[in-house]
């Protein structure tokens, strides 16, 4: 049930995906975004906030890449 809710709080928060116009800033960005989120949310739900930073991170830094300025940009 935890590892379920922080899937879901991750995926929420991943909708702010990444800022900056070339794919390896969205990236970056994304990556950093979703740390944040999977720790907060790992830390909310009693799991591991490392384990929720690195997926977290992880799926960030995905969806940061395979978005495009035009989909959301959060600023340079």
């Amino acid at each position: 049930m935890r590892t379920m809710m922080l899937g879901i709080v991750i995926a929420l928060l991943l909708g702010l995906a990444g800022c900056g116009t070339t794919t390896k800033d969205r990236a970056l960005s994304g990556a950093g975004i979703g740390a944040a989120a999977g720790a907060g949310a790992a830390a909310v739900t009693g799991n591991s906030m490392t384990k929720g930073a690195v997926l977290g991170a992880g799926a960030g830094a995905a969806a940061g890449a395979m978005t495009d300025e035009e989909d959301i940009n959060l600023g340079d």
